[in-house]
């Protein structure tokens, strides 16, 4: 009988859900490749093989949260609401952090480095957010740079997924948190005549 094969997808698949929950779980450096390796039921071999090494099996973790927040916020419908739009992205981050907790936490918890004033890939999930800032600016909605609104906008978003994934908030502090806070800094970067038109119609309803 030949020996078992340790590259195919199965075998991948399994390092890569066993590398993520350990890293967003675990002290980073007891993430070994022979812990990971045990925990995938398979050997360090399959790890150099598929990954060539741990950095390349945390490499394909990254790549991985990176590509799945980016798919769900590019999925966000845009409107003729600029401000609609970008809460509504606000909606699509959480929800994804909610949906993938271990993607989320080895996402902003130290393999990937958020930051709105660096390049922005293709695929950045910034890249979404940023191109509807620049829109809401373009159309005299916000005023300010684009990367310090994105950094202000993630401050708060952040926080508050991380409370909720934490348990530190129940399900209707979490959504109540959610909707009040993100309307507050987005109008809080609004035009002095946006800004205006908001507290009118807040003071009618």
């Amino acid at each position: 009988m030949g020996r078992p094969r340790t590259n195919d997808d199965a075998v991948k698949e399994r390092l890569v859900v066993c590398a993520t929950e350990m890293l967003a779980t675990r002290p980073r450096e007891s993430v070994t490749v022979r812990a990971v390796a045990a925990a995938a039921e398979t050997s360090t071999t399959a790890v150099y093989s598929l990954f060539g090494g741990k950095d390349g099996l945390i490499g394909a973790v990254r790549d991985r949260a990176v590509a799945g927040l980016f798919q769900d916020v590019s999925a966000v419908s845009m409107s003729e609401d600029p401000l609609a739009d970008l809460y509504a992205l606000a909606v699509a981050y959480r929800r994804w952090g909610r949906g993938h907790s271990h993607l989320y936490t080895v996402l902003f918890g130290g393999v990937q480095s958020f930051d709105p004033s660096g390049e922005v890939g293709v695929n950045d999930p910034i890249r979404p957010l940023l191109t509807a800032i620049d829109r809401a600016v373009t159309e005299s909605v916000l005023a300010g740079e684009a990367t310090s609104i994105a950094l202000s906008m993630w401050a708060a978003m952040h926080g508050l997924v991380a409370l909720e994934l934490a348990g530190a908030l129940d399900a209707d502090t979490a959504d109540s948190a959610f909707r009040s806070t993100m309307h507050a800094v987005l109008r809080g970067w609004t035009t002095p005549a946006v800004f205006s038109g908001l507290r009118k119609a807040e003071a009618v309803s």
